[in-house]
């Protein structure tokens, strides 16, 4: 049920950007610079591109951005959850080391036997 509805719900999602695409195909000029600053720089670098594919990209960037932003953001988190299960493997391991050592050994070999099993 919920794949239907996810499919349903992509193949909404790509109906909503394909009427955005055919309603934005104009072509529009994408400069680096402002003109005047590009004159005085020299960095006249420009492209025709449709609007869409201007807007899209927009969209994809900043979500980009977005995520960049918030793994730099909880690096902190993650280093100290990867320091905290270092230290939980290693306290795991000292503490079967103590149980093993202070396991009191039966006196009696057929209980010893007995006890292995």
């Amino acid at each position: 049920m919920i794949r239907y509805l996810r499919l349903a719900l992509l193949a909404l999602l790509g109906l909503v950007l394909l009427t955005v695409a055919l309603a934005n195909r104009a072509p529009v000029s994408v400069r680096l610079l402002p003109e005047d600053m590009a004159a005085l720089t020299g960095l006249t670098w420009t492209m025709t591109l449709p609007l869409f594919l201007v807007i899209f990209g927009g969209i994809v960037v900043g979500v980009l951005i977005g995520f960049v932003w918030e793994w730099l953001r909880e690096h902190g988190h993650r280093a100290t959850a990867s320091q905290k299960s270092r230290e939980v493997t290693r306290l795991e391991r000292e503490l079967a080391v103590l149980k093993d050592s202070t396991s009191v050994p039966l006196k009696d070999e057929v209980l010893a036997l007995l006890d292995k099993r």
